[in-house]
């Protein structure tokens, strides 16, 4: 494993501390009382009935590791309809690559009736690079939604004119200099300004005409077996901040804001969010086989990684781990945003508990992941309430890296089900994932997960896209007839998608905290509009929203099971008052 370097005293202190005490962690979760177990719902894959036809382009055999890491998905109301829009990303392999055949993405417009209808051409976004992720953001504060794919090569920077199309940007708006492997992208207007700025984290730093074949390097063998190189025994890629300059084009500023990665750990996915409480925005960054960033923003344009100090950085052994999905949730309900973050196999999902003042603990064990997820390579990982219960659930997809596993019996496979877990109340989760339907038992090669009402009927729908083949669509259905509400924010002050707002929305004794985020998941984008399950409520009391300006907003009784669209400064609003008229 990587050494990590520039480790204080009380850091490694810190870590002696976490190795003692994962023994009596491991113990206290096998011996716990068992939780009062609700009823399951399910989960019913509904691909087929949407029209959605699309094909992910793998090679059989995965040689090389950058064939192996695409693969996400958007969920963004590009026509501003009030109905989410699905957009998956495609890459060929390098044999494509070297011979100058390209992947086609597609963008599906959603029908209203339950279908979707491929309008990629029209839209001209389905041959941006080899595509690895996409995130969502409106970088010239327009009101419409843009998409930035992250590429093997950099970005892609698509500017929606508000009429179908989308136009490329990148060069226009200064990004065109991001030559790397990038990743897991996010929009966040850290210096609150009113304009989003861009994070991107980069991978390995890889020539397609040199690349290391199968088993050539000590790093290339997993369990004996040759497999594909990386990213161990390769070299890392610096990450890039690019701050917006409010007239349509970006600046990067990685060094000066102290967020550069001059250690090159292998960037995937990131997300902007005030882990600190403090009304500044920070920076999450998950890093594969190497340790995670949190980095404090002090307000003036320069960021401190707390990652060590905060408990954040390692599991609960002092350990390293295959960081790749990033999932926020307040799942305890303490007001404060946990941190859930993918694996590699043999490891497990980790659980950082958020216990206020920058401070994090694993409780993997305790909350009931590790065992559960430690024989799978998770990616793509989301927070939701399943059967709107006022408790969000958890959930990841699945998939090996190396198709040559199923060569030997080593206690995993190359396709691997989803797992699903249900929030007990009490900070433990149920692993249900063989009682939730046989859809998420289908082993797939599964990378981004992206999690939405994409049917406006208040019932969540996960969009998973596969390394391999066809995507699959995910139904929640549940037995309960529990209520719900949706809430679509824009700023006036704040930026118009309203990225970083916090709601806060009190039903009776229960108290849930949602956030407008761009990215996370594993390369992938959640919809905008927050979700919130009520349980046996008939309306939301109380909904405080934080906007990013820091301006307070409180709206009171809002009836439950409908959606509602909120200005800045206007509170509940006709959903047309928050769209703009198509840009000149």
């Amino acid at each position: 494993m990587k050494t990590p370097q520039g480790k204080t005293m009380a850091s490694r202190a810190a870590i002696v501390i976490l190795l003692c005490s994962a023994a009596l962690a491991r113990a206290f979760a096998q011996h716990s009382p068992p939780a009062v177990q609700p009823a399951t719902p399910q989960l019913v894959d509904i691909t087929e009935k949407t029209g959605i036809h699309f094909n992910h382009l793998s090679s059989p055999e995965d040689r090389y590791i950058v064939e192996s890491m695409s693969g996400g998905v958007a969920l963004i109301d590009y026509d501003r309809d009030g109905w989410p829009d699905i957009y998956f990303t495609n890459a060929p392999d390098v044999d494509m690559a070297l011979a100058g055949t390209k992947a086609r993405s597609a963008l599906y417009h959603n029908n209203r009736d339950g279908t979707f209808t491929d309008v990629t051409d029209k839209a001209g976004v389905g041959f941006p690079c080899w595509a690895m992720g996409v995130s969502v953001g409106d970088y010239n504060n327009d009101g419409w939604p843009d998409l930035l794919v992250s590429c093997f090569g950099g970005v892609i920077l698509y500017r929606n004119n508000g009429d179908g199309t989308f136009t490329d940007v990148t060069k226009a708006a200064g990004l065109s200099i991001d030559h790397g492997w990038a990743t897991g992208a996010s929009f966040g207007d850290y210096n609150n300004d009113g304009f989003v700025d861009l994070f991107v984290p980069h991978y390995v730093d890889l020539n397609l005409k040199d690349l290391p074949t199968l088993g050539s390097k000590k790093t290339c063998l997993y369990h004996e077996i040759p497999v594909q190189c990386g990213p161990r025994g390769l070299p890392g890629s610096p990450d890039n901040l690019y701050r917006n300059n409010g007239d349509g084009t970006f600046t990067d500023v990685s060094k000066q804001a102290g967020v550069d990665d001059p250690q090159h750990f292998f960037g995937l996915t990131s997300i902007w969010s005030d882990f600190a409480g403090n009304g500044k925005l920070g920076l999450f960054v998950a890093n594969d086989g190497g340790p995670n960033y949190l980095y404090q923003n002090d307000g003036r344009g320069k960021f401190t990684d707390m990652a060590y100090q905060s408990g954040a950085a390692l599991n609960q052994d002092g350990s390293e781990q295959a960081n790749m999905g990033i999932a926020l949730g307040d799942y305890n309900h303490t007001g404060r945003f946990s941190i859930a973050i993918t694996h590699f196999s043999e490891e497990y999902t980790t659980l950082f508990r958020n216990d206020g003042n920058l401070n994090f603990n694993d409780v993997s064990y305790q909350a009931g992941f590790a065992p559960a997820t430690s024989p799978y390579v998770g990616w793509g990982d989301a927070f939701f309430d399943l059967d709107n219960d006022g408790w969000l659930d958890f959930v990841q997809v699945d998939g090996h890296v190396y198709p040559q596993v199923d060569t030997k019996s080593i206690g995993t496979a190359y396709r691997e089900p989803k797992l699903l877990f249900q929030n007990l109340h009490n900070g433990k989760f149920r692993n249900i994932s063989a009682l939730a339907g046989p859809a998420i038992q289908v082993p797939q090669i599964s990378r981004g997960l992206a999690v939405g009402d994409i049917f406006n009927d208040g019932h969540l729908e996960l969009v998973v896209e596969n390394l391999e083949g066809g995507p699959m669509i995910l139904r929640t259905e549940s037995a309960e007839n529990n209520h719900w509400i949706s809430l679509e924010l824009a700023g006036t002050k704040s930026n118009r998608l309203a990225l970083n707002a916090r709601i806060r929305i009190t039903s009776g004794s229960l108290t849930q905290i949602g956030e407008v985020l761009s990215g996370g998941s594993y390369i992938s984008q959640n919809d905008l509009r927050l979700h919130f399950g009520l349980g046996a409520a008939t309306k939301a009391d109380t909904v405080e929203i934080t906007w990013p300006s820091g301006t307070k907003e409180i709206i009171k009784d809002l009836p439950a099971d409908h959606f509602y669209s909120v200005l800045e400064g206007h509170g509940v609003v006709p959903h047309r008052y928050i769209v703009p008229p198509p840009p000149k």
